[in-house]
């Protein structure tokens, strides 16, 4: 397996940035790339369109309110990657505000292991300074 990993420190308390990001359909809410997130399955499975018009459907694997984190895998998705898991979690760092920590886990295919963690590390720093604007806001 081969992971990926991002941090972003924000002046935001930790409660804060959980209530933009913690719901597991708020994707397009901060992630401007995300137009649309449709729950089914009592909220547990998630279809994502980005915007060109791409599906990617994730699972949510888990979910814990009082860490401010949740897990996800992907059920559907054109990256070129297979048993693919992430976590995304906000971490109180008291007067300092919070930390946002998205990672992942996956087996490339078809790609290199450098090529798979720097689509991913792609994806979770545009993601996160997406985030950083919409607090900024």
């Amino acid at each position: 397996m081969t992971a990926a990993r991002v941090t972003l420190d924000v002046r935001q308390s930790a409660d804060r940035v959980w209530q933009l990001i913690g719901g597991f359909g708020s994707l397009p809410d901060w992630l401007p790339y995300i137009t649309e997130s449709r729950l089914s399955e009592g909220g547990r499975l998630r279809t994502l369109t980005n915007a060109e018009g791409g599906v990617i459907v994730e699972r949510l694997e888990a979910f814990d309110e009082t860490a401010r984190g949740y897990t996800y895998s992907i059920v559907q998705a054109p990256f070129p990657v297979t048993g693919y898991r992430s976590t995304l979690q906000v971490v109180d760092r008291g007067g300092d505000g919070s930390r946002v920590e998205w990672s992942g886990t996956f087996t490339p295919d078809g790609v290199t292991d450098a090529e798979a963690t720097a689509l991913f590390e792609g994806i979770y720093r545009d993601g996160l300074a997406a985030l950083a604007e919409t607090l900024a806001a």
